[in-house]
């Protein structure tokens, strides 16, 4: 046992018998009816939206990320570069683990490295460019980068700091509540994977106690469930408010709906690396003796024969905006030399004849179910438009949790995924879901598609340890030009934030979507 370890014991027996430092004068609970189910409380285990969201609740990180994308203080106070490829971080002193147990460098270092050298790489594209955490003195930690690293910062803002005991802990330890003790806004009571979390006030939390003494996160990737809840009082906010429920909350006095624009880019994803691929058939079902993805043309035909306007303004409820790359106008790395692909069937159908296919080849379209806005509606409209072009496509769509690890370890042929691209750039999302698949680097972690171009793998790498900001935006647009202009992804849309909620709460929408019960604040 640790000194470290005795230490925790000897402090969560104090607390047994103490009286609470900072008692909260209002016992409020709060209910949140989760669009999304995440797949473990390891906060180092997978990088998923659901996953990360659940996180921020019990643990803290260095940086804290906000909802418009900007990196503010959390347990690092202060931080500046030593020089290129050295960073040096000022921690806060007097934070404590909901246990009572103090936090300091050891507890960053075991955090950091843990993310980095996981077996699942999970957080492989954020930790791919630590070389080593050292500290200088107990609340005073250096990162180390193999190269110089402009989006640090974001980078370390995504790793929750766990306590350093935890470090060498499985999976198992945080789901059942053992190792799931941080220093965040909320500290665990129970955890019913696929039903709800239960998470009570950290009424000592440094960034000052939450209003809710109480929080319930419910699992409801249903949506008619997740807006039965809200309709019958149940819930006080829910995530993703159904479209077609939308007139319901409106027409309901108690409720309200909070709108706000999103981050998170919606594509297909197409098998790209293998010469046969399974979910591919000729016309009458048979074997292909080639992947007709591989080739340009048939890939341009498919996003040609996708009418997104139409599946934005009537499958979406206009609850999204076209995409045509990784960032919207306005942001680091949207490309004017991004060619507009507009919807012309005939024209898409014509183009897959030159390609060898005028009788067309049949296709299964796999998703997840209740991951995206209308994810499995969107893909059927998609099956339907391919079909008219002569892609006969059948759609399957499966449950988050069974979806998610088939669908980056490259199971599927074609297949609906999305990324939050939260750091406002292009290389966050060129690095997990286009660089070439190699886990030495933590590049394409989310490359199902086995997408493996030379020169989108050579710009990043410079982009990626760029510092000067006027070097690097031409490097951020040409990632934008060499993914879509070879539709290596085939870009569908942005989702817009749609909540529904009680009007005794207000809520200001992230453009990453995560719901943080500490962020919903009790109306005025």
């Amino acid at each position: 046992m640790t000194a470290k370890t005795l230490k925790r014991a000897a402090i969560t027996l104090l607390a047994m018998i103490a009286t609470p430092a900072m008692v909260a004068a209002q016992e409020t609970p709060l209910t949140i009816g989760m669009s999304t189910t995440p797949t473990t409380l390891d906060p180092h285990e997978d990088s998923s939206a659901p996953n990360n969201a659940t996180s921020r609740h019990i643990w803290d990180s260095l940086i804290n990320l906000t909802g418009t994308s900007e990196n503010k203080p959390e347990l690092a106070t202060e931080w500046k570069t030593v020089d290129p490829t050295h960073w040096e971080f000022k921690l806060r002193e007097g934070v404590k683990f909901h246990d009572g147990s103090e936090f300091n460098a050891d507890d960053v270092i075991a955090s950091l490295l843990r993310a980095r050298d996981k077996s699942s790489q999970g957080f492989a594209s954020y930790t791919r460019n630590i070389a080593n955490v050292t500290a200088k003195d107990p609340y005073t930690v250096v990162v180390e980068t193999k190269v110089p690293d402009p989006i640090l910062l974001n980078s370390v803002s995504r790793i929750r700091i766990i306590s350093a005991d935890c470090k060498d802990a499985p999976v198992q330890d945080f789901d059942n509540g053992k190792c799931a003790i941080g220093t965040g806004a909320y500290s665990f009571v129970s955890y019913s994977p696929g039903s709800n979390l239960m998470l009570k006030r950290n009424d000592n939390y440094f960034a000052d106690p939450s209003h809710w003494s109480n929080v319930t996160l419910r699992f409801l990737p249903d949506d008619g469930a997740r807006l039965a809840s809200l309709l019958s009082n149940e819930i006080d906010i829910i995530e993703t408010l159904p479209a077609d429920g939308m007139a319901r909350v409106e027409a309901t006095k108690d409720l309200q709906i909070i709108n706000g624009q999103s981050s998170r880019f919606v594509y297909l994803g197409l098998d790209v690396g293998r010469d046969v691929s399974p979910f591919v058939k000729a016309a009458d079902g048979s074997d292909l003796d080639k992947n007709p993805l591989k080739d340009e043309r048939v890939r341009r035909a498919m996003l040609m024969s996708i009418n997104r306007p139409a599946i934005v303004d009537r499958v979406m409820q206009k609850n999204g905006t076209v995409a045509a790359q990784f960032v919207a106008e306005g942001y680091a790395g949207n490309s004017k030399k991004v060619e507009k692909v507009s919807y012309d069937a005939a024209a898409a159908k014509a183009l897959l004849a030159e390609a060898g296919y005028p009788d067309g080849f049949s296709l299964t379209l796999h998703g997840p179910s209740g991951r995206y806005v209308k994810d499995a509606e969107v893909l059927q409209a998609v099956g339907q438009m391919f079909t008219r072009i002569g892609i006969n496509s059948k759609v399957e769509v499966l449950p988050w949790a069974m979806y998610s690890e088939a669908y980056s370890k490259g199971t599927y042929s074609t297949y609906l995924g999305s990324w939050g691209v939260n750091t406002g750039e292009t290389t966050n999302p060129t690095v997990a879901l286009v660089a070439t698949r190699d886990e030495k680097k933590g590049t394409g972690r989310y490359n199902g598609g086995g997408v493996s171009d030379p020169r989108i793998d050579e710009v990043l790498a410079k982009a990626s340890s760029t510092l000067d900001e006027a070097e690097r935006a031409p490097l951020l647009e040409e990632l934008s030009a060499l993914t879509f202009n070879k539709f290596w992804l085939l870009p569908m849309h942005f989702e817009n934030v749609v909540l529904g909620a009680k009007k005794t709460v207000s809520y200001t929408p992230r453009g990453d979507k995560y719901t943080l019960a500490y962020e919903v604040k009790a109306a005025n």
